[in-house]
């Protein structure tokens, strides 16, 4: 449980410090949303770019990988579907709560509890790539069809989600690690250092998005489709990710106990952002992050007693 508590040590000392800077005003009243597109547009690209363009494609077609693309495909879609015909939600709303059901915290969440809990940062490295290279792709294409302009031309259409900067870094990242060519480090150094400003940069801008704001307040936030993305993240989700692994692929002791971590973790602050540079669901995804961020520490917690 000490690895639980300092994995979320990390999250939330980054989110106060957003929160603090907010409350002072020292980084002025468009922080927030300069920060997020520099996030959006800048940062996570390149650390997409540097993760992928340096992975090991061998170790990532692994139980974890179907596991982690099953899971996260069936609470999503569930969300969406229900989002749009029970919720009534248009399309982009729909999607960013798609993506609060279905899109884990697996790098500045995941890393250190698959470090500190699993003992074993790679238990994380197939669910990461696999939001990389195609859940955010699919629900960024989602959120550029649905709010493009009327009067756009059709070939505008078409071309939308190659514009899209995350789409084309992972790409990019993804035909290097194909091609087994290895960049040389004079040219991956400014991707990383650029990329390391990705996960505090999305941090910092959720607490100051906290700032000023009552988190599931009534008449502002959309509780009944937080309610829904907190339970499927947080229960659903994990539940899947112990029957496939346990029934589907026969996995057992620490393997099993990995997926189902990996599944309980929280909703990822990148869903905040992505809602942040489109202008749709911000709300749905700042107080969908902040609940199953706090309700997934009981849940490894329960984890954990159960499995480890």
């Amino acid at each position: 449980m000490s690895g639980v508590i300092a994995g979320f040590s990390v999250i939330f000392v980054i989110i106060a410090i957003g929160f603090t800077l907010g409350r002072l005003g020292t980084l002025g009243h468009e922080a927030q949303t300069v920060l997020s597109r520099l996030v959006f547009f800048v940062a996570t690209p390149a650390l997409l770019f540097d993760v992928l363009a340096t992975s090991d494609l061998s170790v990532i077609f692994s139980p974890n990988l179907y596991i982690a693309a099953a899971t996260a495909f069936a609470v999503a879609i569930v969300h969406f579907v229900v989002a749009k015909l029970w919720l009534r939600r248009a399309v982009p709303e729909a999607t960013i709560g798609a993506l609060c059901a279905g899109y884990v915290n697996s790098a500045n969440l995941g890393i250190p509890i698959a470090v500190f809990v699993l003992g074993d940062a790679s238990f994380v490295a197939p669910l990461l790539l696999f939001q990389i290279v195609v859940l955010s792709p699919i629900a960024l294409t989602m959120l550029d069809l649905s709010t493009m302009r009327a009067g756009v031309s059709l070939l505008d259409t078409l071309l939308a989600p190659f514009k899209n900067p995350i789409v084309l870094a992972a790409a990019a990242g993804l035909a290097i690690a194909i091609s087994g060519w290895t960049p040389p480090e004079a040219l991956l150094q400014p991707f990383h250092l650029l990329g390391g400003a990705s996960v505090p940069g999305a941090l910092l801008a959720f607490g100051l998005s906290l700032q000023g704001v009552r988190v599931l307040e009534k008449g502002t936030s959309p509780r009944r489709d937080i309610a829904l993305a907190s339970v499927l993240k947080i229960l659903a989700q994990p539940v899947l990710a112990y029957l496939m692994g346990r029934f589907v692929f026969g996995l057992d002791g620490h393997a099993l106990f990995a997926v189902v971590v990996v599944a309980a973790l929280p909703t990822a602050q990148n869903v905040f952002v992505y809602a942040s540079a489109y202008g749709r669901g911000t709300v749905l995804a700042r107080d969908a992050a902040l609940v199953t961020t706090l309700a997934s520490i009981p849940a490894i917690g329960v984890t954990a007693a159960l499995l480890a």
